[in-house]
């Protein structure tokens, strides 16, 4: 089944990132539908379209938006699908509903994204754990002139969305939204929160 202008997908895994295995039990995390921090974003690209050229190919694996898997309830309480949902392991989607590709075991962030790993805070003054507006570029987008995956950026305010990426947990942030690189002072440090890494 190919689309002319949509990818077709199917989640990784499952729709849902809400149990966690601990030791040889399972936990539940949440059993709301509607929370999109629990709904899945990893999916493997099933086919292309037919009217777009991309760099994406079927056996992908790709970070999707958070509604494409995500259950909700209409007015009258009635539990319904995303627009995206075909079948329970197919979905029609949008290139702009697709952040990241992975080929080869490698991250590529899609045109018009980038992603960026929080930083440290070095103010002992303060209780956030991150640096605001300010990280790591982790996966650059391509058309980003003068901007490499390692150099440290900033960013503007609002554009950010957490994503967790093989146990990282990184922003997703628009690349009109890059505004400034910086120049390394020394005591950046990558901020990974222990439950980001075992997710």
């Amino acid at each position: 089944m190919r689309s002319i202008y949509n990818f077709i997908i199917t989640p990784k895994k499952s729709r849902y990132n809400n149990t966690k295995k601990i030791g040889d039990k399972e936990l539940i995390l949440n059993t709301e539908i509607f929370n999109h921090q629990y709904v899945s974003r990893e999916a493997i690209i099933k086919h292309v379209p037919i009217a777009i050229e991309t760099e994406i190919r079927p056996g992908d694996e790709v970070i999707v938006h958070h509604n494409v898997f995500r259950r909700w309830h209409n007015v009258k309480g009635i539990e319904k699908n995303s627009g995206s949902y075909i079948d329970e392991n197919t979905y029609a989607i949008k290139e702009d509903q697709i952040f990241a590709y992975k080929r080869s075991n490698k991250w590529q962030a899609t045109k018009g994204y980038c992603f960026v790993k929080p930083i440290k805070s070095n103010n002992k003054f303060n209780i956030e754990k991150e640096r605001p507006l300010i990280g790591i570029m982790k996966y650059t987008d391509k058309d980003l002139p003068d901007i490499n995956n390692g150099d440290l950026v900033g960013f503007t305010s609002s554009g950010e969305y957490e994503f967790i990426i093989d146990g990282e947990k990184l922003y997703r942030v628009l690349t009109q939204f890059i505004t400034i690189k910086y120049e390394y002072q020394g005591d950046e440090e990558e901020y990974n929160p222990s439950w980001a890494q075992s997710s």
